[in-house]
């Protein structure tokens, strides 16, 4: 059996829904659980039992749909996938793998002293990317600044944690960033990070709860222009330096997050 895997999708006949995807069938759980926040608030000191009763509730639903049903690009008058996230604000730890370590110090203009300082230090680096509505989903497109003249798309794992900060789930993730600005200068960080549709994630939040280790994953970048593949790369969380408990402990210090939150 596939894990399960929470969704947020459109429906011309029902509008926004949130939904469990169960191998390639989607039912949903709106009317049962309300929304994500509402669920993670729910889960909260209790985060396996919670995920059991949401696949009880998912496959005693009397309303499912194909999950090939929503992938298309966004019209507002057909079904399509949403960011499986509502309410959630998306931070992101920085410099956690060594090639990250050395990729920002060969574009920083004064030599990326500063990178190779947190790379090594026991506080991470820690920056907001989005509030949950700025998030684009599947399909959708991602945003561009119009004064970079240099753009990436950045894979990454996302955990999802609820508001006790455990995680319960794990999600792709496109940190989009605009490299010629952060290599200008440090402290243009949040202008290179935050813009209109920096941020996706999806197709879904995979259930899985997460204590100790990074679990073992390849994580995987295609660009295409047309048919024809111009760059594909791959890492593997083997390779983050942090454990995940110690990027969690310095995001909750002195924040809370009453409706959960994201940490790519």
């Amino acid at each position: 059996m596939h894990e399960p895997m929470i969704v947020r999708y459109f429906h011309p006949d029902t509008g926004r829904r949130l939904g469990i995807r169960l191998g390639e069938s989607v039912y949903d759980v709106t009317g049962q659980v309300g929304s994500l926040s509402s669920w993670l608030k729910s889960s909260q000191n209790r985060v396996e039992e919670a995920i059991e009763e949401l696949i009880q509730v998912a496959q005693g639903s009397n309303q499912s749909y194909p999950a090939a049903l929503f992938d298309r690009t966004p019209v507002e008058d057909q079904p399509h996938w949403l960011a499986p996230i509502d309410h959630q604000d998306v931070w992101a730890a920085g410099v956690t793998y060594e090639q990250s370590r050395k990729a920002r110090q060969e574009e920083a203009v004064d030599g990326g002293d500063v990178y190779a300082r947190v790379y090594d230090a026991d506080r991470p680096e820690l920056f907001f990317k989005a509030q949950g509505p700025w998030v684009v989903g599947p399909f959708d497109q991602v945003g561009i600044r119009y004064d970079a003249s240099w753009s990436v798309p950045e894979p990454e794992l996302g955990l999802l944690l609820n508001p006790a900060l455990e995680v319960v789930g794990l999600v792709a993730g496109n940190d989009v960033s605009s490299r010629d600005i952060e290599g200008e200068n440090p402290l243009y960080l949040p202008q290179a990070k935050i813009y209109t549709a920096s941020c996706s994630l999806g197709p879904g939040i995979l259930l899985r709860p997460l204590t100790i280790e990074w679990p073992s994953l390849s994580v995987q970048i295609e660009i295409r222009r047309g048919n024809k593949v111009v760059f594909s790369g791959d890492t593997h969380t083997g390779r983050i330096r942090r454990r995940p408990g110690d990027l969690i402990d310095y995001l909750g210090r002195a924040l809370r997050f009453p409706d959960g939150v994201v940490l790519l």
